[in-house]
Protein backbone atom coordinates (compact mmCIF):
# COMPACT_ATOMS: atom_id res chain seq x y z
CA UNK A 1 0.00 0.00 0.00
CA UNK A 2 0.83 3.71 -0.40
CA UNK A 3 3.32 4.87 2.33
CA UNK A 4 1.08 8.50 2.00
CA UNK A 5 -1.47 6.24 4.21
CA UNK A 6 -0.86 4.36 6.67
CA UNK A 7 -2.56 1.94 8.21
CA UNK A 8 -2.61 -0.25 10.84
CA UNK A 9 -5.59 -2.99 12.32
CA UNK A 10 -6.22 -2.57 15.84
CA UNK A 11 -8.64 -4.91 18.58
CA UNK A 12 -10.94 -4.70 14.50
CA UNK A 13 -10.40 -1.18 14.28
CA UNK A 14 -8.23 -0.22 10.63
CA UNK A 15 -6.65 3.41 11.66
CA UNK A 16 -5.99 5.22 8.35
CA UNK A 17 -3.10 7.74 9.07
CA UNK A 18 -2.51 10.83 6.68
CA UNK A 19 0.93 10.61 6.25
CA UNK A 20 2.92 13.63 4.86
CA UNK A 21 4.18 15.13 8.67
CA UNK A 22 6.57 17.32 7.08
CA UNK A 23 3.37 19.17 4.84
CA UNK A 24 1.36 18.98 8.12
CA UNK A 25 -0.44 16.27 6.13
CA UNK A 26 -1.49 18.45 3.07
CA UNK A 27 -3.93 16.21 0.45
CA UNK A 28 -2.96 15.70 -3.19
CA UNK A 29 -4.44 13.40 -5.49
CA UNK A 30 -1.67 10.98 -4.47
CA UNK A 31 -3.36 10.88 -1.26
CA UNK A 32 -6.67 10.66 -2.02
CA UNK A 33 -5.43 7.47 -4.15
CA UNK A 34 -3.94 6.09 -1.12
CA UNK A 35 -7.29 6.56 0.70
CA UNK A 36 -9.43 5.07 -2.32
CA UNK A 37 -7.11 1.87 -2.15
CA UNK A 38 -7.50 1.22 1.77
CA UNK A 39 -10.95 2.13 1.63
CA UNK A 40 -12.10 -0.37 -1.36
CA UNK A 41 -10.17 -2.80 0.59
CA UNK A 42 -11.84 -1.61 3.78
CA UNK A 43 -15.61 -2.37 2.67
CA UNK A 44 -14.95 -5.54 1.77
CA UNK A 45 -13.85 -6.99 5.55
CA UNK A 46 -17.14 -6.09 7.38
CA UNK A 47 -16.20 -9.32 9.10
CA UNK A 48 -12.76 -8.65 10.42
CA UNK A 49 -13.15 -4.90 10.76
CA UNK A 50 -15.44 -3.04 13.03
CA UNK A 51 -14.78 0.39 13.32
CA UNK A 52 -12.13 3.12 10.76
CA UNK A 53 -10.60 5.54 12.25
CA UNK A 54 -9.18 8.75 10.61
CA UNK A 55 -6.60 10.69 11.71
CA UNK A 56 -3.28 12.24 10.35
CA UNK A 57 0.77 11.70 11.35
CA UNK A 58 2.79 14.11 13.73
CA UNK A 59 -0.08 16.28 15.61
CA UNK A 60 -2.19 17.56 12.67
CA UNK A 61 -5.09 16.33 11.08
CA UNK A 62 -4.23 17.94 8.03
CA UNK A 63 -3.81 21.40 6.94
CA UNK A 64 -5.94 21.13 3.78
CA UNK A 65 -5.43 20.61 -0.12
CA UNK A 66 -1.53 21.59 -1.27
CA UNK A 67 -1.73 24.54 -2.63
CA UNK A 68 0.67 23.17 -4.80
CA UNK A 69 -1.51 21.20 -6.50
CA UNK A 70 -4.08 23.65 -6.15
CA UNK A 71 -2.17 25.59 -9.02
CA UNK A 72 -2.34 22.91 -11.03
CA UNK A 73 -6.59 22.66 -10.31
CA UNK A 74 -6.31 19.04 -12.16
CA UNK A 75 -3.40 17.01 -12.94
CA UNK A 76 -3.24 15.32 -16.28
CA UNK A 77 -5.61 12.38 -16.30
CA UNK A 78 -7.41 13.11 -13.23
CA UNK A 79 -10.77 11.73 -13.06
CA UNK A 80 -13.63 14.78 -12.97
CA UNK A 81 -14.65 14.59 -9.21
CA UNK A 82 -12.51 12.11 -7.95
CA UNK A 83 -12.08 13.60 -4.83
CA UNK A 84 -14.92 13.70 -3.57
CA UNK A 85 -16.38 10.28 -4.68
CA UNK A 86 -13.83 8.85 -2.42
CA UNK A 87 -15.04 11.26 0.66
CA UNK A 88 -18.26 9.56 -0.66
CA UNK A 89 -17.42 6.33 -0.08
CA UNK A 90 -15.68 6.84 3.00
CA UNK A 91 -18.85 8.68 4.71
CA UNK A 92 -20.49 5.45 3.17
CA UNK A 93 -18.27 2.87 4.44
CA UNK A 94 -20.41 -0.25 6.12
CA UNK A 95 -18.65 0.23 8.94
CA UNK A 96 -18.66 3.23 11.45
CA UNK A 97 -15.97 5.87 11.25
CA UNK A 98 -14.71 8.22 13.42
CA UNK A 99 -11.99 11.24 12.08
CA UNK A 100 -9.93 11.74 15.39
CA UNK A 101 -8.89 15.35 14.97
CA UNK A 102 -5.91 17.04 15.98
CA UNK A 103 -3.92 20.24 15.51
CA UNK A 104 -5.09 21.74 11.84
CA UNK A 105 -7.86 20.65 9.98
CA UNK A 106 -8.69 23.40 7.64
CA UNK A 107 -10.75 23.49 4.28
CA UNK A 108 -10.55 20.35 2.53
CA UNK A 109 -9.52 18.50 5.50
CA UNK A 110 -12.70 19.09 6.68
CA UNK A 111 -14.42 18.12 4.09
CA UNK A 112 -12.96 15.16 4.70
CA UNK A 113 -13.11 14.85 8.33
CA UNK A 114 -17.22 15.62 7.77
CA UNK A 115 -17.23 12.14 5.86
CA UNK A 116 -17.01 10.60 9.38
CA UNK A 117 -19.92 9.41 12.05
CA UNK A 118 -18.35 10.95 15.10
CA UNK A 119 -15.59 13.67 14.67
CA UNK A 120 -13.19 13.99 18.05
CA UNK A 121 -10.74 16.56 18.60
CA UNK A 122 -8.02 17.83 20.85
CA UNK A 123 -8.66 21.25 22.66
CA UNK A 124 -5.70 22.60 20.80
CA UNK A 125 -7.42 21.47 17.27
CA UNK A 126 -7.57 24.26 14.67
CA UNK A 127 -10.85 23.93 12.65
CA UNK A 128 -11.50 26.30 9.73
CA UNK A 129 -13.42 26.46 6.12
CA UNK A 130 -11.15 28.64 4.79
CA UNK A 131 -12.03 28.59 0.92
CA UNK A 132 -12.94 32.08 0.14
CA UNK A 133 -10.13 33.37 1.52
CA UNK A 134 -8.29 31.70 -1.23
CA UNK A 135 -10.96 32.51 -3.88
CA UNK A 136 -12.26 28.60 -4.12
CA UNK A 137 -15.45 26.82 -3.49
CA UNK A 138 -16.69 24.20 -1.91
CA UNK A 139 -16.97 21.25 -4.32
CA UNK A 140 -16.10 17.87 -2.03
CA UNK A 141 -19.51 17.78 0.05
CA UNK A 142 -18.41 20.47 2.54
CA UNK A 143 -21.42 23.23 1.52
CA UNK A 144 -23.73 20.35 2.13
CA UNK A 145 -22.20 18.43 5.51
CA UNK A 146 -21.35 21.27 7.23
CA UNK A 147 -24.62 23.03 7.09
CA UNK A 148 -26.16 19.54 7.72
CA UNK A 149 -24.61 19.05 10.96
CA UNK A 150 -24.36 22.62 12.74
CA UNK A 151 -26.87 24.26 11.33
CA UNK A 152 -27.48 26.86 8.49
CA UNK A 153 -26.36 29.89 10.94
CA UNK A 154 -23.22 28.69 11.92
CA UNK A 155 -22.14 27.16 8.92
CA UNK A 156 -22.45 30.42 7.06
CA UNK A 157 -20.33 32.33 9.67
CA UNK A 158 -17.77 29.60 9.27
CA UNK A 159 -17.74 29.69 5.78
CA UNK A 160 -17.94 33.98 5.13
CA UNK A 161 -15.70 34.53 8.02
CA UNK A 162 -12.60 31.83 7.41
CA UNK A 163 -12.33 32.02 10.95
CA UNK A 164 -10.79 29.14 13.17
CA UNK A 165 -12.46 27.52 16.03
CA UNK A 166 -11.12 25.53 18.48
CA UNK A 167 -11.92 22.11 19.54
CA UNK A 168 -13.94 23.52 22.44
CA UNK A 169 -15.53 25.81 20.18
CA UNK A 170 -15.82 22.96 17.62
CA UNK A 171 -17.83 21.10 20.25
CA UNK A 172 -19.96 23.92 21.27
CA UNK A 173 -20.81 24.04 17.79
CA UNK A 174 -21.66 20.53 17.57
CA UNK A 175 -19.26 20.44 14.32
CA UNK A 176 -17.41 18.12 16.95
CA UNK A 177 -19.21 15.03 19.11
CA UNK A 178 -16.21 15.40 21.84
CA UNK A 179 -13.52 17.25 22.70
CA UNK A 180 -10.92 16.05 25.00
CA UNK A 181 -7.89 17.95 26.91
CA UNK A 182 -4.54 17.16 24.64
CA UNK A 183 -2.62 15.11 27.10
CA UNK A 184 -5.89 12.58 27.38
CA UNK A 185 -6.46 12.85 23.64
CA UNK A 186 -4.79 9.12 22.69
CA UNK A 187 -6.09 7.63 26.32
CA UNK A 188 -10.00 8.86 25.26
CA UNK A 189 -9.85 7.91 21.61
CA UNK A 190 -8.55 4.25 22.49
CA UNK A 191 -11.94 4.43 25.13
CA UNK A 192 -13.98 5.41 22.62
CA UNK A 193 -13.00 2.75 20.26
CA UNK A 194 -13.35 0.21 23.20
CA UNK A 195 -17.03 1.33 23.00
CA UNK A 196 -17.84 1.55 19.72
CA UNK A 197 -15.75 -2.27 19.04
CA UNK A 198 -17.91 -3.75 22.17
CA UNK A 199 -21.08 -3.84 20.30
CA UNK A 200 -21.88 -6.01 17.67
CA UNK A 201 -20.50 -4.94 14.83
CA UNK A 202 -23.99 -5.93 12.70
CA UNK A 203 -25.96 -3.96 14.59
CA UNK A 204 -23.10 -0.96 14.27
CA UNK A 205 -23.87 -1.54 10.44
CA UNK A 206 -27.27 -1.29 10.46
CA UNK A 207 -27.92 1.69 12.56
CA UNK A 208 -25.48 3.38 10.14
CA UNK A 209 -27.00 2.15 7.39
CA UNK A 210 -30.68 3.52 8.75
CA UNK A 211 -29.10 6.71 9.37
CA UNK A 212 -28.01 7.18 6.57
CA UNK A 213 -31.13 5.90 4.20
CA UNK A 214 -33.71 7.31 6.46
CA UNK A 215 -31.62 10.74 6.31
CA UNK A 216 -34.38 13.90 5.16
CA UNK A 217 -37.08 11.68 5.54
CA UNK A 218 -40.26 11.96 7.15
CA UNK A 219 -41.32 9.61 9.88
CA UNK A 220 -44.03 7.84 7.69
CA UNK A 221 -41.67 7.66 4.98
CA UNK A 222 -38.51 6.38 7.14
CA UNK A 223 -40.68 3.47 8.45
CA UNK A 224 -41.35 2.32 4.70
CA UNK A 225 -38.02 1.74 4.48
CA UNK A 226 -37.48 -2.35 3.57
CA UNK A 227 -34.57 -2.43 6.03
CA UNK A 228 -36.72 -1.95 8.55
CA UNK A 229 -38.58 -5.08 7.67
CA UNK A 230 -36.40 -7.47 9.01
CA UNK A 231 -36.28 -10.12 12.05
CA UNK A 232 -34.37 -7.51 13.92
CA UNK A 233 -32.11 -9.68 15.41
CA UNK A 234 -27.64 -9.42 14.93
CA UNK A 235 -26.44 -12.64 14.21
CA UNK A 236 -24.55 -12.57 17.81
CA UNK A 237 -27.68 -11.42 19.76
CA UNK A 238 -28.44 -14.71 21.13
CA UNK A 239 -24.76 -15.29 22.49
CA UNK A 240 -24.61 -11.57 23.68
CA UNK A 241 -28.30 -12.28 25.59
CA UNK A 242 -27.04 -15.34 26.56
CA UNK A 243 -24.07 -13.77 28.35
CA UNK A 244 -26.51 -11.17 30.10
CA UNK A 245 -28.49 -13.75 32.19
CA UNK A 246 -24.84 -16.20 32.54
CA UNK A 247 -23.71 -12.82 34.30
CA UNK A 248 -26.88 -12.01 36.40
CA UNK A 249 -26.52 -15.67 37.78
CA UNK A 250 -22.74 -15.43 38.80
CA UNK A 251 -24.07 -12.18 40.74
CA UNK A 252 -26.78 -13.88 42.70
Amino acid sequence: MNSLVLRENKHGAAILTLNRPEKLNALTKDVFEALDEHVEAIARQTRDIGLVVLRGAGGNFSSGYDMAEVLEYVRAGAKPHYHSEVIDKIANLPQPVISAVQGHCSTGALELALAADLIIAGESAHFSDAYAHWGLTPIWGLSLRLPHRVGRAKATEMMLTCRSYSGSEAQAMQLVNLCFADERFETELAALCRDVLANSWYANQVNKRALIESDGLSLRDAHALELFKNEGLAPDAKQRVARFFDGNKRRT
